[in-house]
């Protein structure tokens, strides 16, 4: 099965996806955590790609598909994928398409969450992450704090808010995704691909959700 998880910054996708592959039984490939740590090895990619992460602007097209597609060719993606935060744009998509046309490949489905962008700000700009890399775990100032503020539960080293989910950021990635990925939605709804679902609630009740859309392809 070959899927892709759509839905704006924020949206609980990186969430989800762990849920759908170990119900279905198929590799997650997250754009965002092959870029962070790229960029915490600081290798060639992780060099060019850190300006944009920071400033909160997509990677241009070329090096993002490049590094997805050379990824997806390999042997263990031969069962099927989910991708998490690529195709952002619709030359991504085009050139996505055109990899799996040559391949002999085909999408099972384009699964959309539908997320204010209200709600998208409260849950990125509150969300805390752990420095220690070995740990990484994530709190919210609201949702799910921290029991000492500014520290992890999980391992005692220093919560941090990342640059790219201060507000004036988080702002400006939405205002992309509206701009450059929200052409996508009537691209893959044409093609009849298109499956969208509430990501709001509960992980449970949106997991449920997202699950029912899969079961039904």
């Amino acid at each position: 099965m070959r899927l892709i998880l759509l839905g704006p910054p924020g949206s609980g996708k990186g969430t989800q996806a762990q849920r759908v592959v170990d119900t279905v039984s198929v590799l997650h490939l997250s754009t965002g955590a092959m870029f962070r740590q790229a960029v915490a090895e600081s290798n060639e990619v992780g060099l060019q790609v850190d300006p944009y992460l920071k400033r909160g602007e997509l990677v241009p097209d070329d090096l993002v598909t490049a590094v997805v597609v050379n990824r997806i060719d390999q042997d263990d993606c031969d069962s099927g994928f989910l991708l998490d935060g690529f195709p952002r744009t619709m030359g991504q998509a085009e050139a996505l398409g055109q990899f799996l046309e040559k391949s002999s490949k085909q999408l099972d489905g384009v699964l959309l969450s539908q997320v204010s962008d209200g709600e998208i700000v409260d849950r990125l700009s509150g969300r805390r992450v752990c420095t220690e890399p070995d740990c990484q775990k994530v709190f919210h100032i609201k949702y799910d704090p921290s029991q000492r503020e500014g520290v992890c539960d999980g391992c005692g080293n220093r919560l941090i808010q990342r640059e790219d989910d201060q507000q004036e950021t988080v702002r400006n990635r939405l205002r992309i995704y509206h701009e450059e990925t929200i052409p996508l939605i009537e691209y893959y709804r044409q093609r009849s691909l298109l499956k969208e679902f509430d990501g709001t609630g509960t992980v449970e009740q949106v997991g449920q959700r997202l699950l029912a859309l899969i079961e039904t392809k």
